[in-house]
């Protein structure tokens, strides 16, 4: 099991560990439900050094990168970062990720899942054909998720960045808390605002960074957060999480990310998505809420009002903040249309359910 360079941090402050994705990774502190609210309402800061950072350089990067992710990134300019995804020949999702141009045309930044780091290195290689000089920064790079509605305002005295005002999907570089070369994000995975910061973990900077957060924001009530309200967090907000909600064999068209998905050029599965898109998908993801009381989690079956199997949960909790039971999972297409009733074998049970619009309300 690995470390990040913040596990003895999280040791010390009495965090809940558990093994994700082959990492040694806070679950919780003080409790998921105080956690949650504690970003909703404020600001905390999340440990994801174990995602996974690699750097693609050279005048076929753009190539490279628009070949195998299905969204536009000849968009993208210097300081932008877009969410994408990259699909096998199947028309499955190999990944989510983000990439953040750097130099336009040139040198980008692609983040991907720790669980598929390996995964996505051979298949981009895959398809490297016009040696793109390729970088896996994973194992030296640090990543903290600064999320919340105070987060920029708690943590601007510690640069000469604007990152107040730095906007949603946008980055910038500088000196952070002493620090040289910190790539300052407005990106995250909870919906409530923040930043992202990645920096390489050399002169004892992890140190100093994470010291520095916590000296400036304990007094502002500013929280280390773990993964279990990092769950909860973005299931609030209808995100997917890989694994769970999409993976190799759901499209993205059936994931509900076709706004991702651009046929204005080549990729993976194109002709594949295009007669998904032209002909309909059989199924989809939605979201709903229970109207019985019970909890729907991952892998419960969806039935309709005659026991018939019409889909499975892939997320699924009690919400913090809506005080009330929300999930995610795929169904048949006629079952999509909001307020639908939808019923959730819970246990030996059939509870009834709602179709919802996401994010949750």
């Amino acid at each position: 099991m690995k470390n990040t360079p913040f596990t003895q941090k999280h040791i010390s402050l009495g965090a809940k560990m558990a093994e994700f994705a082959g990492y040694n990774m806070p679950i919780s502190y003080t409790g998921i439900n105080d956690e949650h609210a504690g970003v909703r309402n404020n600001a905390g800061v999340f440990d994801v050094s174990h995602m996974g950072e690699f750097i693609l350089k050279g005048e076929n990067a753009l190539d490279l990168i628009q070949r195998v992710t299905t969204n536009d990134a000849s968009k993208l300019t210097v300081g932008k970062a877009q969410y994408s995804c990259m699909t096998n020949e199947n028309g499955g999702i190999v990944d989510d990720l983000l990439v953040y141009c750097i130099e336009a045309n040139k040198v980008y930044m692609i983040v991907v899942n720790a669980s598929n780091i390996e995964k996505d290195w051979n298949w981009i290689g895959r398809f490297n054909h016009k040696n793109v000089e390729i970088h896996n920064i994973s194992d030296k790079t640090c990543l903290l998720a600064i999320q919340g509605p105070n987060a920029t305002k708690i943590l601007q005295p510690l640069t000469e960045m604007d990152i107040l005002n730095l906007k949603y999907y946008t980055f910038t570089k500088g000196k952070f808390a002493g620090v040289d070369n910190v790539l300052v994000s407005a990106t995250g995975y909870t919906g409530a605002g923040g930043i992202e910061i990645y920096f390489e973990d050399k002169d004892d900077a992890a140190n100093k960074i994470w010291d520095s957060i916590f000296q400036i924001g304990k007094p502002q009530g500013l929280k280390p957060i773990g993964l279990g309200a990092r769950d909860t967090l973005r299931l609030e907000m209808g995100y997917c999480l890989y694994g769970n909600d999409i993976d190799d064999n759901t499209s993205p068209l059936e994931a509900g990310l076709g706004w991702i998905t651009k046929f204005n050029k080549d990729f993976t599965a194109k002709k594949i998505l295009e007669q998904q898109k032209a002909e309909g998908i059989e199924r989809k993801l939605v979201g709903f809420e229970m109207t019985e009381k019970g909890v729907p989690r991952h892998g419960y079956e969806i039935k309709d009002f005659s026991d018939m199997i019409i889909g499975a949960v892939t997320s699924g909790t009690q919400s913090p903040s809506l005080g009330k039971a929300i999930a995610m999972g795929y169904v048949r297409k006629v079952f999509t249309p909001l307020d639908t009733a939808i019923y959730i074998k819970v246990r030996d049970k059939l509870l009834q359910a709602k179709v919802v619009k996401m994010p949750f309300s």
